[in-house]
């Protein structure tokens, strides 16, 4: 018989048949091995972690299609709690998956206060720099019909969604300060390595750009 994590994974992939590369399952799959990884260092518990990261980006299709005006950890939470009581799970349970996902958000304003959604935001956040970060950045500049790099940018004159939204742009609103929003001590550690060959890809890019190397 199928486990409750299964059956949860079935009913989650469903929310993924129209999405976009950069946050399609591949990622949401990436975060819950990251997960059990840093939920075992952190003592954590696996089981609400498990269904957390399954759970956490079933909102994003509703962002991409408002233009990022809907928050898909926000809409995410609500969506899980409606597939969570489904199977009769614990409430004090399904509130505390439900904080880690409402709270996994980057720019979100909803702290992560449980060790669990701190753990799921710091996996997340790793899947978005290193070398796989760097792939999915293009990948979601690529989405949006951004140009493949312009080092020049204003960052306060660029919008999101549009030509202005680079990889490069990602990388200086947000990716080079992740390294330093890690929340938990292995997140830190392993943000370090993945932050470190971050920025020399960029600088690299740059010289490249204006013929230098």
């Amino acid at each position: 018989m199928m486990d409750l994590t299964e059956k949860i994974k079935n009913e989650a992939k469903n929310y993924f048949h129209n999405a976009r590369g950069s946050h399609d399952w591949d990622h949401t799959e990436r975060v819950y091995n990251l997960c059990l990884r840093i939920g075992k260092k952190e003592a954590a518990d696996i089981e609400i972690l498990k269904l957390a990261a399954i759970l956490h980006d079933i909102g994003r299709g509703y962002e991409d299609k408002t233009n990022g005006k809907i928050c898909h950890a926000e809409k995410g939470a609500f969506l899980a709690k409606k597939v969570l009581e489904k199977y009769n799970l614990d409430k004090v349970k399904i509130d505390e998956i439900c904080h880690c996902i409402e709270c996994h958000r980057f720019r979100g304003n909803r702290i992560p206060l449980s060790k669990e959604a701190k753990v799921l935001f710091d996996a997340d956040k790793l899947d978005s720099i290193g070398a796989i970060g760097i792939g999915r950045t293009f990948l979601f500049a690529g989405e949006v019909g951004a140009r493949l790099h312009n080092k020049d940018i204003d960052i306060e004159k660029t919008q999101p969604y549009t030509t202005d939204d680079t990889g490069y742009r990602e990388f200086m609103v947000k990716l080079r300060k992740i390294k330093d929003r890690m929340l938990t001590k292995e997140g830190k550690r392993i943000a370090k390595g993945r932050h470190d060959f971050m920025v020399k890809f960029f600088d690299r890019l740059n010289k490249e750009v204006d013929g230098v190397i």
